[in-house]
């Protein structure tokens, strides 16, 4: 089992977001004067999205970072990242009634299955499985209620102040929410540990109950299939998030973290994920500047509040080639 201490951070939020801002600032005001870049906010369909370098956290492509969206699956990084802090995965969860009634996506538990903390992880991650996740939630936090206060808290810890959640499993509902931004940083927290590192890896797998049931599930990273370099990721989708998205993929030395919320299809999904891992590489290899974009339409779209600016210094040594400005 392994236990970390919580710690709020959320004035080092509030430092990033300020460095992203001012970012967005000077790109708008270099719109005019500057050639245009190979990625333009009109090359992106997803509402919003965030390239990071996993090693440093350098943003190297941004559209939207701040902008607050439903999280939808991608939600339960969050649950096995708490999970991991706080249960010993050995420990064995009697399933319970409000878990099994879970809607779909479901491995179908029955009220009274008993399974494994590390089986339930594998079925939360790689078939999205929602009632393995409120499983988890019960048995860790108590409650789902209780266990949604500790995932909250560990967003705060992390520094994400533009982040809440309602639930274990991302199933939507009022005053939930998240950015790009947040998301990267999630995921970049969640392949520090190599047990999820694997299992959001895992392309295929076998999951049994203590009394004997056997399920096998295929993960819903299609990426895994396509790209041998690709690492790990979670996928997300309701009506109202639309199709979500955070990856991370190695190339050559480098690991490069994708996070894509609002996207209209599975489809474009993966295409955007390939095409701005694609970009993150290029910036790295200084055959393109970092870009980062506003776009006041996906704001008055998505009907929520702007994120508060917030923290991380390192930001700002980002240069902008720019683009034509979408405002």
């Amino acid at each position: 089992m392994r236990s970390y201490e919580l710690y709020i951070t959320s004035g080092i939020s509030r430092m990033r977001s300020l460095g992203i801002f001012l970012l967005c600032l000077l790109s708008l005001t270099l719109a005019f004067q500057s050639p245009a870049s190979v990625v333009s906010a009109d090359d992106v369909a997803s509402r919003a999205a965030v390239v990071m370098d996993a090693t440093t956290g350098r943003v190297l492509f941004a559209k939207n970072p701040d902008l607050r969206l439903m999280p939808a699956s991608t939600t339960k990084l969050m649950t096995a990242l708490v999970v991991v802090d706080r249960a010993d995965l050995n420990d064995v969860v009697t399933v319970s009634a409000r878990a099994a009634a879970a809607p779909p996506t479901k491995i179908g538990l029955m009220k009274g299955n008993t399974v494994l903390i590390e089986t339930l992880l594998n079925a939360a991650l790689i078939k999205s499985a929602n009632d393995a996740a409120v499983a988890l939630a019960e048995a860790v936090g108590g409650s789902e209620e209780e266990f949604v206060d500790l995932m909250n808290r560990k967003a705060l810890a992390l520094g994400l102040d533009n982040t809440r959640f309602i639930n274990a499993n991302g199933l939507p509902g009022p005053g939930q929410y998240i950015t790009a931004y947040d998301l990267v940083e999630i995921m970049r927290e969640a392949i520090k540990h190599p047990l999820l590192k694997d299992i959001l890896g895992t392309r295929v797998a076998e999951l049994t109950t203590v009394e004997g049931k056997t399920t096998f599930i295929k993960n819903t990273n299609k990426l895994l299939w396509s790209d041998e370099e690709f690492l790990a990721g979670k996928t997300g989708y309701t009506r109202e998030a639309r199709h979500c998205f955070v990856g991370a993929g190695e190339r050559e030395t480098d690991t490069i973290i994708v996070a894509l919320l609002g996207t209209p299809s599975r489809d474009l999904l993966w295409e955007e994920t390939e095409y701005l891992m694609a970009f993150g590489t290029r910036v790295l290899r200084d055959l393109e500047e970092p870009v980062v974009y506003i776009v006041k339409a996906d704001y008055d779209a998505a009907k929520m509040k702007k994120a508060s600016m917030s923290k991380k210094s390192r930001i700002k040594k980002l240069k902008i080639k720019k683009k034509r400005s979408a405002l």
